[in-house]
């Protein structure tokens, strides 16, 4: 899978063209915005795992990388789109973090995939990223210790309510919420819009 740049001169400046991955015989491009993004997923993967945090000396970067990326690729309109893109991916999650359920890392990791692949990713990105996050949501739930009995005391809840009786459900707060890496669930939703979009992977 050979790498290449285009660089055309003009005088009194030099244009810089797309420099992209490539499959022989085949259309489909992975884009040097696709690679910064793949990095910064993946970099973020790794630190959400580890410490539960997505620094800003990652995403911060990253935006100021895409903002020039966006101006030499595709000028003043490609800039428009990334603004647009960031401050899409910024309104999906800034009510959640205003409310207590989602970590700024996560709010400003999604602004920066809006900023990088435009308003149309991010929004299907949003898409799987809810699906992916509600799935991580019942596993731990499910896989947390206890887990047999919170079941039971949900499903005894159930019956009675059932049948009339409305008993307290028996379990404290902290048996029904669990904190977990969403930013693994953003990731996971850019990493699906990637995929379905028809974007070449580098592996």
């Amino acid at each position: 899978m050979p790498f290449y740049i285009f660089i055309e001169y003009k005088r009194p400046y030099v244009t810089l063209r797309r420099a992209f991955f490539k499959k022989s015989g085949e259309g489909s491009t992975l884009n040097i915005l696709d690679g910064l993004l793949i990095l910064v997923l993946l970099i973020c993967i790794g630190t959400d795992l580890k410490s539960r945090k997505i620094y800003n000396f990652i995403t911060f970067p990253a935006l100021g990388i895409t903002l020039v990326l966006h101006i030499v690729l595709e000028g003043f309109p490609g800039l428009l789109s990334s603004i647009s893109g960031f401050f899409i991916g910024l309104a999906l999650l800034i009510i959640p973090y205003f409310l207590g359920g989602m970590g700024a890392g996560d709010v400003k990791l999604l602004a920066v995939i809006g900023a990088i692949k435009g308003g149309t990713f991010v929004l299907i990105t949003g898409v799987y990223m809810a699906l992916i996050g509600g799935l991580l949501a019942v596993l731990i739930l499910l896989f947390r210790k206890g887990t047999w009995y919170r079941l039971k005391s949900i499903s005894y809840f159930i019956s009675c309510l059932l049948q009339g009786v409305k008993l307290p459900l028996g379990l404290d707060r902290n048996d029904l919420t669990a904190t977990y890496p969403y930013g693994v669930a953003i990731a996971g939703g850019a990493f699906m819009t990637l995929f379905m979009k028809g974007a070449v992977f580098p592996w």
